[in-house]
């Protein structure tokens, strides 16, 4: 048996990674419910917004993104993969977001910019494995 035995399976970066996704899942929508209740819509608190709605996004999607690369990818995956595609889910929340304040957003838009950070990650993964 190595000392690096851990039971539950979970290998040691990716233990690190579930417990920074806590903390920005909490810190994110914490911070998104008191900017929400205690302050007004003006432009301080707009950039506040978006930066914890960040936080939220990318710390609530994580875990479900390791357990999808976990369930269907042949090697463990890097916990740096798993982060950066979290990372995208965040900023297209955030981007539609940012859009929907003109109104400029539609199913279209929000495809396209989807199909986008899909191609950049498609296009990361395959530079990766190679």
């Amino acid at each position: 048996m190595s000392d690096n035995y851990d039971p539950s399976g979970i290998p040691p970066d990716h233990a690190g990674i579930i417990t920074a996704a806590t903390l920005m899942a909490v810190t994110g929508w914490v911070g998104l419910w008191l900017l929400v209740t205690s302050s007004l819509p003006t432009a301080g608190p707009r950039w506040i917004f978006f930066v914890c709605l960040y936080l939220a996004v990318t710390g609530t999607v994580l875990p479900f993104v390791r357990f999808l690369n976990m369930r269907f990818n042949r090697d463990i995956p890097a916990s740096g993969v798993i982060l950066r595609q979290s990372i995208w889910v965040g900023l297209f929340v955030v981007a539609c977001a940012w859009l929907q304040i003109p109104r400029v957003l539609n199913p279209v838009i929000a495809f396209f910019l989807a199909l986008s950070l899909f191609v950049i990650e498609v296009f990361l993964y395959v530079r990766e494995t190679e």
